[in-house]
């Protein structure tokens, strides 16, 4: 039986073509994300520009937005956004909201549906963070960090104070492993 794959000849690439080829890749120069607003009724207040303000922290943070989606707090509608962006090949999907432990609150459980590793690091680090800046509703956050594909999906509490300190928490975490999903040696 040996001889029968000795004679088909399959041999993995050596490191001197993966080599090139991460060369060849690189690294996107602006990662891109998504962004998913979730709530019922807590986006659609007038004058929340909750959309803008975190476009506007991500872009400061080095990622290019390819848009916003607003999507009621409802576990199928939550988990379609996420698959959205994981297909449509976006580095980083980011949930803003349903993380807590009201009867509403689902994107946790959407978002491990879909994702592929856990990386409870990033979330602990949320968390400790959130806690260290007063932030409530992300240090008491059920959130959760993972990877589907080669994007990174990482939930964050709704609260602005959350948002901000979230943004900030994430941006060198999720850079780490946008460069660890792109990279094909070890």
């Amino acid at each position: 039986m040996p001889e029968l794959f000795d004679s088909l000849d399959i041999n993995e690439p050596d490191e001197a073509s993966l080599r090139a080829s991460e060369l060849e890749c690189g690294s996107p120069a602006h990662p891109c994300a998504i962004v998913v607003l979730v709530g019922d009724r807590r986006y659609d207040a007038p004058g929340d520009n909750t959309d803008e303000m975190v476009v506007e922290l991500l872009q400061e943070v080095g990622f290019q937005v390819d848009g916003v989606v607003r999507v009621k707090s409802k576990k199928s509608e939550i988990r379609k956004a996420i698959e959205t962006g994981v297909v449509g090949g976006v580095d980083l999907v980011l949930t803003l909201g349903g993380t807590g432990v009201g009867p509403r609150d689902k994107t946790p459980e959407a978002t491990r549906a879909v994702i592929d590793k856990l990386v409870p690091g990033v979330s602990q680090a949320i968390r400790a963070s959130g806690q260290a800046c007063g932030a409530v509703d992300s240090c008491t956050s059920r959130g959760v960090c993972g990877v589907s594909g080669s994007t990174v999906v990482v939930n964050l509490a709704s609260s602005r104070q959350a948002i901000r300190d979230g943004v900030s928490t994430i941006a060198p975490l999720v850079t780490h492993l946008i460069g660890e999903l792109n990279q094909y040696t070890v």
